[in-house]
């Protein structure tokens, strides 16, 4: 049964599954009760913030509370992952919403399904917000999910911003695409 359980989760197929059951199995009591105690404890003390959709152990949550960011900035993001890959760089000071996933009508992913309508009733209703930052993904739904987004914002009195796309730190001119370079160029600064 722990096999079956364990290969349910993302990026863990049937054999890493069973290396961790045994792994399990054979590990002291002492190591294996705080991993089931801080699983049960992820479903009994994480919630949702009402205000930016980012999980948090309290509402609202440690980034909305803190009195030192600023607030009338407010970065979109698609998933509560790119807050902690955003907030390892340091750089960003405002607020956070998570949409927790990105328009796909292929998928059946409509702005229903996503945290769009409570974006746009915070910016309505809060008056605080000034400037939106779109992060979602480079991707085409990224991409549609931003467009739309945008839309709905424009009429809003708020200024509506996108980070930058282009080649990552490292990488060889020759091997990025063309709408990688495109986009590159587009958001190149001076200099």
């Amino acid at each position: 049964m722990l096999i079956e359980e364990l290969s349910k989760l993302p990026g863990i197929g049937p054999k890493s599954a069973q290396r961790l059951a045994i792994h399990l199995l054979h590990s002291p009591m002492s190591r294996v009760k705080p991993l089931g105690d801080a699983i049960l404890g992820l479903k009994e003390n994480v919630m949702f913030c009402k205000i930016c959709w980012n999980i948090a152990e309290s509402d609202p949550c440690w980034v909305c509370s803190d009195g030192t960011r600023d607030q009338s900035i407010v970065c979109i993001v698609e998933d509560v992952l790119d807050v902690v890959a955003l907030e390892k760089t340091g750089e960003f000071k405002g607020a956070y919403h998570v949409l927790h996933g990105a328009l796909s009508p292929i998928d059946g992913v409509g702005p229903e399904q996503l945290k769009i309508t409570e974006l746009f009733d915070r910016i309505k209703l809060g008056g605080v917000v000034q400037e939106v930052i779109l992060a979602t993904n480079p991707s085409l739904e990224g991409e549609a999910t931003a467009l739309y987004i945008q839309k709905h914002l424009r009429d809003m009195g708020v200024k509506i911003t996108r980070i930058a796309r282009g080649l990552p730190v490292g990488a060889d001119l020759e091997y990025a695409d063309e709408i990688t370079l495109t986009k590159a160029l587009q958001g190149r600064g001076e200099f």
